[in-house]
């Protein structure tokens, strides 16, 4: 190779260099820096996501230290009959198509029983409940649905309001 390289003229020799010299460019990007700067962007993302999540939950770590209940607007919800809270609640969320029924169980209280529901709405939905009717969930059942679906339940509530 290098007498084929000295055969060549000094102009020639000057293109086959610096040809060689751009491939092992183009070959040390593409194979090294950018996957790595692509990695890297990623991982920015992500700690900026995490520094995101941080500052939402740090204000509840005072709470949950000192024992208190996250302030919120409370609805006063003796005006309000649970079946019509429930009814109202599950429409704002969007969860009303999994409600498979609604039974009153006395003026406080109401049992619903919905049906391959996903987990993480009807979590945030008794959250609502509790935070602006005063509505916990006294007695509940869950169970996984015959052709279960990740993230989703068949759940059974019993819930009354404590104010």
């Amino acid at each position: 190779m290098k007498d084929w390289f000295d055969s060549l003229e000094t102009r020639e020799r000057l293109f086959v260099g610096v040809g060689a010299v751009v491939v092992a460019i183009a070959v040390l990007y593409g194979f090294l820096w950018s996957p790595l700067d692509r990695n890297h962007d990623q991982m920015l993302a992500n700690v900026d996501l995490w520094q995101k999540s941080v500052a939402r939950i740090r204000p509840l770590k005072g709470l949950a230290q000192s024992g208190a209940q996250p302030s919120g607007p409370v609805v006063n919800a003796s005006t309000q009959a649970p079946i019509i809270i429930v009814d109202q609640t599950l429409h704002s969320r969007g969860l009303e198509q999994y409600r498979r029924r609604s039974q009153p169980t006395s003026s406080n209280g109401i049992r619903v029983e919905f049906e391959n529901v996903a987990f993480d709405d009807l979590v945030l939905w008794l959250g609502d409940l509790s935070d602006q009717y005063a509505m916990h969930v006294q007695a509940g059942s869950v169970s996984m649905p015959a052709q279960a679906s990740p993230g989703r339940i068949n759940a059974s509530l019993t819930l009354e309001r404590t104010r």
